[in-house]
């Protein structure tokens, strides 16, 4: 069974396989000067996130099951696609994504 966090139970989403539910987390919009920063003027959008869940974990050649190392409620950095944006039926200004662990590039303690 999948680990969860509170938030994957609302959602209904359960991943599968070695996959994470991750949700984007907002980065401060302000300079360190404390200039405002629009959306238009960023390059690019945050690739940090909070796992909400995640799945069993992957099956190896010899059929046995890989555990995950990233566990709900952790703090990653992740590539984020378009392809993997999924969207909620309750919570419609929060961005999720669903990723291989692959995909995720480090936990930030």
């Amino acid at each position: 069974m999948s680990k969860e966090s509170k938030n994957s139970a609302s959602m209904n989403i359960h991943p599968l396989g070695d996959r994470v539910l991750i949700r984007r987390e907002d980065v401060d919009t302000k300079s360190p000067s404390g200039i405002i920063i629009p959306d238009t003027a960023q390059k690019e959008k945050s690739k940090v996130g909070v796992v909400i869940a995640v799945g069993p974990g992957k099956y190896g050649d010899e059929g046995d099951l890989i555990p995950m190392t990233v566990e709900a409620g952790a703090k990653v950095y992740f590539n984020a696609g378009w392809d993997n944006e999924v969207k909620s039926d309750t919570d419609s200004d929060t961005e999720y994504f669903l990723v291989h662990e692959s995909d995720i590039l480090a936990i930030i303690k």
